[in-house]
């Protein structure tokens, strides 16, 4: 496995995630998040006490 690097700012409910594949961004809380990655693709989680957690990819990255 190779090195990689992470590093996130967070303001707030904002949160901006500096990676080696780019800049995203998510904002929300600990129940519930969306967010866009770095390579474009938007996802919402939400996460239920006891470990319960559900995760929907709301579109995929775009080709360019």
């Amino acid at each position: 496995m190779g090195w990689s690097y992470r590093k996130s700012f967070r303001k707030g409910p904002f949160r901006l995630n500096l990676s080696r594949g780019g800049v995203g961004h998510s904002w929300g809380n600990r129940l519930f998040r969306v967010t866009r990655t770095a390579d474009g693709r938007r996802t919402l989680s939400v996460n239920l006490p006891g470990g319960l957690h559900w995760r929907k990819t709301l579109s995929s990255r775009s080709r360019g």
